[in-house]
C-alpha cells in the first residue's frame, strides 16, 4: 500500500524567555508588549494555527514561592486560547533555572519544578502537551559552561549536572502531570545543530556531535556504560545513581522537537588565518576557528532543519517536530529561511518520516537575542508580526503562514532568490569553483527611479546586498515625467515594484521652480498612473517639509498637511496626484536624509527630525516586501544618540515624525548644500 502523509501542520510559538541574569531578570513576554496585548492570540488564531507553544513560566506564576501563585494572567490567556480553538504547548520553564529560591545546580531543582508542573495540570485539566524544560542542554550550556545566564558558571562538571537536574525535573514533572492528566504528552525540545570539520578536527566534532543528543538519550533511558559518552560524563562528577535514575525512569518524549536556527551547524578549522578573529576558539589541545557552517562550501542536503529532522527521526524512530524556526534577519532573507524549510521538511514527511508539526517561531518577534540577553540593546527582531507598530503589522511571513496553514504554496517575488546562506560570496573561504545562484538571472526585479540620488543608491546598494534584482536609472537614463519613457520602461523590465527616489534638493527647488514641478509633481504624477493601470506596486518618498513643524507635537499619518515653503508644497502636491490615481501606493514621509559618509545635520534638528538613507533604504524594502501601503512617517526616535549608524534604528511605528518649523528651512538649505560639497 503506497505511504499517503497527511499535510504538515503549521504551529507556531512566541518567545516567552525569563532568565536570570546576575541579580537582574528579563522576560521576553513583557519586553515584546505581549503582556498587555491579549489580541495578540486572535492575531495568531487568525493566521490560521491551531497549536501554540506559549509559556505557562515558574518564575511567572510563582516567584517569591511555591505556595504563592498568581494564576490570573495565564487564567485569561489559556481561556482565551481555549475559546479559540488553539491547543496549547505548555512551556514550564524556558532557558530559565527557576525562581530566585532555586537554580540549575540546586539538588531540589527536579522535585520544585514537580511540584509547580502538577499546580499547573490541576489548574488547567484541559492541557495536553508540556515542555516542563526547554532545551536543556542548550540552557545548560548557556548556564553553566560558557557562564553567560545564571548560575554563570563555566566547566563540564556544572554544565553536565545542570543537564541531570533538568532532564530529571522533566521525569519527575511528567510523572506528577500524569497523575493529574493521565493522558498528557512530553514534546522535548533542543537543538540539534551538526558539527562538521576538516579532518584534523574530527575528534571535536565527534565529540559535539554526540554531545547534541545528550538530553534525548537520557530521557530514553539509553545512558549506559556502552554510551559513547559515559567515560566522559563519570569523569566530570555524573554518578552511575544520575544514569541509573534515567534507566530506571525512563521517559521517551511522545514527540520530539526540533529547534533550529542558520547559525546551529558549525564548521571547525584549524587555519585560523582563513577566518574573522571573532570566530578564534579551541579546546584544550589545539585552537580552531568555529563558524557557521553554511559559510563553507558543502552539499545543500547536509545542512538544513530537514536533513537533521532525518538523523533524529532515524536515531530515535519517534515522532518529531520542528519546534522553533527562526531568522533575524531582514524580511526577505527571513521569508527565504521560512518557505526553504518548510518545504524541506514537507518533502521528509511525504517520505514517511512522522513529522507533526512545523513551528514558526517568535511570532511577535524577540529582543536582543542577538547578544543572548546580555545587553540592553533593545534590538528587535520582528516575526510574524512586527510589535513596533500599535497595533502590531502583520509581515510577509504572516501572509506566508496563513497560506501555508490553508495547504497552499506561497508566491512571493523575492522567492526567485534563493537566501544568502546560499547565494555566492557567503564563503569564509572561496570554493574551489565559483558558484553561481542558480535562479538569480531569473528573478523579477525592482525598478528604482532616481538611481544616482543618495537614497537611489542606498536602495540599489541595500537590493544588491539582499539578493534583489534591481535596476536603478538615473534621469538621463529614464525621464518620468516623460509618459511613453515611463510605460516603455514599466512594459520592458517588468518590475514587481517601483521605488520612486527620483527628486530635486531643496536648494534646486529654490533655484529652478519650473524644473523641480516638472520632476518632483509632474513625475511622480505620471509614474503613479503608469503603475496603477499595470497593476504594479509603488513606493514614493515625500518629506516632513509637508508641514510646518508648529503643532508642538510629533505628526501622525492623520494630520493634515500644511507646507510652508516651495520643497514642501512641490512634496505635499505630489502625494495627492499620486493617492488620486494609485489605489494603494506606499508612501514615506522621511526627515533631514543624513548619511555616513557625510552625516552632518543642522544643529537645530532633533534626532526625531533625521533620517538615516541606510536604514531608511533597509525599513522600506522591509515594508515594501509585507506589503504595506498608504502614509508612513520614517524618522529615528527622538532619544536617539547624536551619533547615527547604518544599524537599522528607524521606527517603523507611525507617527513618529518631529519636523524641522517652517523658519529653520533656510538652514536646512544650506546645511544640503554643504552634504553635497562633501558627500
Amino acid at each position: 500500500m503506497k505511504y499517503v502523509a497527511r499535510p504538515l501542520e503549521i504551529w507556531g510559538g512566541i518567545e516567552p524567555t525569563i532568565v536570570r541574569i546576575g541579580d537582574t531578570w528579563r522576560d521576553q513576554v513583557q519586553e515584546t508588549g505581549h503582556a498587555d496585548r491579549p489580541e495578540d492570540l486572535d492575531r495568531i488564531a487568525a493566521l490560521g494555527i491551531r497549536t501554540l507553544r506559549y509559556p505557562v513560566l515558574w518564575e511567572s506564576v510563582a516567584p517569591r514561592s511555591l505556595e504563592e501563585r498568581d494564576w490570573g494572567w495565564h487564567d485569561a490567556r489559556l481561556r482565551q486560547l481555549r475559546d479559540l480553538g488553539v491547543d496549547v504547548i505548555a512551556g514550564l520553564v524556558h532557558h530559565g533555572s527557576g525562581p530566585h529560591y532555586t537554580d540549575l545546580l540546586d539538588p531540589l531543582f527536579p522535585e520544585k519544578l514537580a511540584v509547580y508542573a502538577e499546580s499547573v495540570a490541576a489548574r488547567y485539566p484541559w492541557l495536553r502537551h508540556f515542555t516542563p524544560v526547554n532545551e536543556p542542554l542548550t540552557t545548560a550550556r548557556f548556564s553553566a559552561l560558557y557562564g553567560h545566564w545564571y548560575p554563570h558558571r563555566d566547566d563540564y562538571p556544572s554544565c553536565l549536572r545542570a543537564v541531570i537536574h533538568q532532564c530529571r525535573a522533566v521525569v519527575l514533572a511528567m510523572r506528577a502531570i500524569r497523575r493529574v492528566t493521565p493522558e498528557a504528552k512530553l514534546v522535548q525540545t533542543d537543538d540539534l545543530g551538526r558539527t562538521f570539520s576538516t579532518p584534523g578536527l574530527r575528534y571535536q566534532a565527534d565529540f559535539e556531535n554526540e554531545r547534541r543528543w545528550l538530553s534525548f538519550d537520557l530521557l530514553c533511558g539509553r545512558v549506559d556504560r556502552h554510551h559513547p559518552l559515559h567515560g566522559f560524563l563519570l569523569g566530570n562528577g555524573v554518578t552511575d545513581a544520575d544514569l541509573a535514575f534515567f534507566q530506571e525512569n525512563a521517559c521517551p518524549p511522545d514527540i520530539l522537537g526540533m529547534n533550529h536556527y542558520l547559525t546551529s551547524e558549525r564548521y571547525l578549522d584549524e587555519r585560523l588565518d582563513l577566518y574573522p578573529s571573532a570566530h578564534h576558539g579551541g579546546n584544550h589541545l589545539q585552537r580552531y576557528a568555529d563558524v557557521e557552517a553554511v559559510r563553507i562550501e558543502m552539499p545543500p542536503n547536509m545542512l538544513g532543519p530537514a536533513a537533521r529532522l532525518r538523523e533524529m527521526w532515524e536515531r530515535y524512530h519517534l515522532p518529531v517536530a520542528v519546534t522553533e524556526i527562526h531568522h533575524g534577519a531582514t524580511r526577505d532573507e527571513q521569508l527565504r529561511w521560512l518557505v526553504e524549510s518548510w518545504q524541506g521538511v514537507s518533502a521528509l514527511k511525504q517520505e514517511g518520516v512522522d513529522v507533526r508539526g512545523f513551528t514558526v517561531w517568535a511570532l511577535l518577534g524577540l529582543v536582543d537575542w542577538r547578544s543572548l540577553l546580555l545587553r540592553h540593546d533593545n534590538f528587535y527582531e520582528p516575526g510574524a508580526f512586527d510589535v513596533r507598530s500599535d497595533p502590531p503589522q502583520p509581515t510577509v511571513l504572516a501572509d506566508a503562514v496563513r497560506t501555508l496553514a490553508r495547504g497552499e504554496a506561497f508566491q512571493h517575488p523575492v522567492l526567485d532568490t534563493p537566501g544568502w546562506w546560499r547565494r555566492p560570496g557567503r564563503h569564509y573561504v572561496p570554493p574551489a569553483q565559483a558558484t553561481t545562484s542558480p535562479s538569480s538571472h531569473e528573478a523579477r526585479m525592482l525598478l528604482i527611479t532616481g538611481g544616482t540620488g543618495r537614497l537611489g543608491r542606498a536602495l540599489a546598494r541595500f537590493c544588491e546586498l539582499r539578493g534583489l534584482r534591481a535596476w536603478a536609472p538615473g534621469r538621463d537614463e529614464l525621464d518620468i515625467a516623460d509618459p511613453a519613457a515611463v510605460r516603455q520602461a514599466l512594459a520592458g523590465r517588468d518590475p514587481w515594484a517601483v521605488l520612486n527616489a527620483a527628486g530635486r534638493r531643496p536648494e534646486e527647488v529654490l533655484k529652478d521652480p519650473e524644473g523641480s514641478w516638472r520632476d518632483d509633481v509632474d513625475g511622480a504624477a505620471v509614474l503613479a498612473r503608469a503603475c496603477a493601470d499595470m497593476g504594479i506596486p509603488l513606493v514614493s518618498f515625500s518629506t516632513a517639509h509637508v508641514f510646518d513643524g508648529r503643532l508642538g507635537r510629533p505628526y501622525t499619518e492623520q494630520d493634515p498637511p500644511a507646507p510652508v515653503q516651495p520643497f514642501g508644497r512641490n512634496k505635499a502636491e505630489a502625494e495627492n496626484r499620486i493617492l488620486a490615481v494609485h489605489p494603494e501606493p506606499l508612501i514615506i514621509r522621511m526627515g533631514y536624509p543624513v548619511e555616513p559618509e557625510a552625516a552632518m545635520a543642522p544643529p537645530c534638528l532633533s534626532p526625531a527630525a533625521l533620517s538615516h538613507v541606510h536604514d531608511l533604504a533597509q525599513v522600506v524594502l522591509d515594508l515594501l516586501i509585507d506589503g504595506r501601503n498608504g502614509i508612513w512617517h520614517l524618522t529615528h526616535p527622538e532619544d536617539e544618540s547624536e551619533e547615527i549608524t547604518t544599524a537599522v534604528k528607524l521606527s517603523s511605528r507611525q507617527g513618529r515624525v518631529m519636523p524641522p518649523a517652517g523658519p529653520w528651512l533656510d538652514r536646512f538649505v544650506a546645511a544640503e548644500a554643504e552634504v553635497g560639497r562633501t558627500a
